[in-house]
């Protein structure tokens, strides 16, 4: 059995954000606070027992805290259930969290070797200990199967595979660490139980759905999908910003080419987003953004939701 554990559905900077007043952050602090959320992260299991997390958010000691399945077993002075961390990209709110797992507890982190770069390059990350915490090379489209501090399997095994979208935003304009190749720096994930072949796909970031796509989540019976912004250019019409979610590497949910129209019909049995920004006006339950989404089969997951397949 697969179980999913919702850490977080936010963008970079969670909802609210801590120097935001746009409509969504003051609706969180003052008479909403059931929209709070923390910043993008999952956790999956085979066993209930050893959990995986789907990057490391900023977030991600608050995260451990709020989520009973994360914490030491009783009676350990030294323990933590989670066997692992899979890297879907190397932006911040992707591979922050990982410095709060700086306590010599063994884990394994699995990335694609131009993320494990990233890590490479910055010696902060020096912290986590090679005696303690391996980093593991993972491929597009090479399954792999991730394996319990004890080196037992876990039962799970995961398929990484390339989707459109660009390097960390903070590498723009320079020399990337994992050198020049096109893929890479964005990748989705197929995670499935062996035992009982359940699966389900993470697609953190993704900047455009082609039939490729479309075909490989066809009929899948869950699906956790890029939910940054609503339109494409809407942190500049709230004054926000000068990006949009183009130039990010996001697609949008709504539009034509929309992450709503583009995955309608194709069977999916369950569809969250997921890495939802601040700007975008679905957080509000009342808005009529909020009410097209579920309207067309989509959900906003609450932190903490938990999942079984």
């Amino acid at each position: 059995m697969l179980r999913v554990v919702v850490l977080g559905a936010a963008a970079g900077g969670g909802v609210p954000q801590w120097n935001c007043g746009c409509a969504v952050c003051q609706a969180a602090r003052t008479d909403h606070p059931e929209i709070r959320n923390s910043q993008a992260s999952i956790a999956v299991s085979a066993d209930g027992e050893y959990w995986f997390l789907v990057n490391a958010s900023p977030d991600l000691r608050q995260q451990v805290t709020d989520t009973p399945q994360l914490h030491p077993k009783p009676g350990a002075l030294r323990h933590s259930p989670i066997a692992g961390v899979i890297l879907t990209n190397g932006e911040i709110d992707a591979i922050t969290g990982l410095l709060s797992m700086r306590e010599s507890s063994p884990f394994t982190i699995y990335g694609h070797p131009k993320v494990l770069a990233i890590l490479k390059s910055n010696s902060i990350f020096d912290v986590l200990k090679e005696e303690s915490v391996r980093r593991v090379p993972i491929e597009v489209d090479a399954a792999f199967a991730p394996q319990l501090p004890d080196g037992t399997p876990s039962g799970l095994e995961i398929l990484p595979f390339a989707v459109s979208g660009t390097s960390a935003w903070y590498l723009r304009g320079k020399e990337h660490p994992g050198g020049s190749a096109s893929t890479g720096d964005t990748l989705g994930l197929k995670i499935a139980d062996k035992a009982s072949g359940q699966y389900f796909y993470v697609i953190a970031a993704c900047a455009d759905v082609d039939d490729a796509l479309r075909q490989r989540l066809k009929g899948a019976p869950l699906v956790f999908f890029d939910g940054t912004v609503w339109r494409d250019d809407e942190m500049i019409q709230a004054g926000l910003g000068n990006k949009t979610g183009q130039s990010m590497g996001h697609i949008a949910m709504s539009g034509e080419s929309g992450a709503i129209k583009s995955l309608a019909d194709i069977g999916i049995g369950r569809k969250l987003f997921l890495h939802i920004n601040n700007s975008n006006p679905a957080w509000l339950h009342a808005s009529l953004e909020r009410q097209t989404l579920e309207r067309e089969g989509w959900e906003i997951p609450a932190q903490g939701m938990e999942i079984l397949l």
